[in-house]
């Protein structure tokens, strides 16, 4: 091997790795409280990512790149903690969204959703996720815990579902899973229900008293 095909590997190889670090779809909590944050990214949009983690309320930024007519930075404020951020194109139209997951303060974990729609590749728009109290059965038994996450291109929520006497350590009715399709609503994109399961609780083994 000649000391200018070693070279030219070389160059590829860092342009290739340059490219993976390029294309990170998500990022976790712990990374998105940082000063730097965290940058998704889809094809030639970018998004740069910060969020506080000092208190109960805390702040999000969100700064586009690629857009082509409004680059303007977001900022949003979360009732709770950023856990995780993905981007994806749940709708399938080319053109991705960016999905920050948040937990409450306190005992209840309570979820929710802080998210922003491409619009024809020109700018975003916020994305409205329904409160659970709306669908009567999906609530029941609700009492946080929330984990958000995208599966395939569907938005899923899972959280245990309790029981009347109940404490909030120790839910035994199992888990509710929901997941959710992206459409276009009348001023805005709009996450609605598509599917609800409910998992069991595993049986104990015996002799573990449970």
């Amino acid at each position: 091997m000649t000391q200018r095909t070693f070279r030219l590997l070389i160059c590829l190889a860092g342009l290739a790795a340059a490219a993976g670090a390029q294309a990170e779809t998500a990022c976790p909590g712990a990374q998105l409280a940082t000063p730097t944050g965290c940058e998704l990214s889809y094809g030639d949009i970018r998004f740069a990512l910060q969020a506080s983690a000092g208190g109960s309320i805390n702040q999000l930024r969100i700064q586009p790149t690629g857009l082509a007519v409004d680059n303007s930075e977001i900022r949003a404020e979360l009732d709770g903690t950023a856990y995780r951020a993905e981007i994806a194109d749940l709708d399938s139209n080319g053109w991705p969204e960016i999905y920050v997951f948040v937990s409450s303060a306190g005992s209840g974990s309570y979820g929710s959703l802080a998210a922003y729609a491409v619009n024809n590749g020109k700018s975003i728009t916020p994305i409205y996720l329904p409160p659970l109290e709306q669908s009567a059965g999906e609530f029941q038994g609700y009492m946080g815990h929330d984990q958000f996450t995208v599966v395939e291109n569907r938005l899923q929520r899972s959280f245990p579902i309790y029981r009347q006497d109940d404490s909030n350590a120790a839910p035994t009715g199992g888990t509710r899973q929901l997941q959710y399709r992206l459409e276009p609503g009348e001023a805005g994109w709009i996450l609605k229900l598509d599917r609800s399961m409910d998992e069991p609780r595993p049986a104990a083994s015996p002799g573990t008293g449970g």
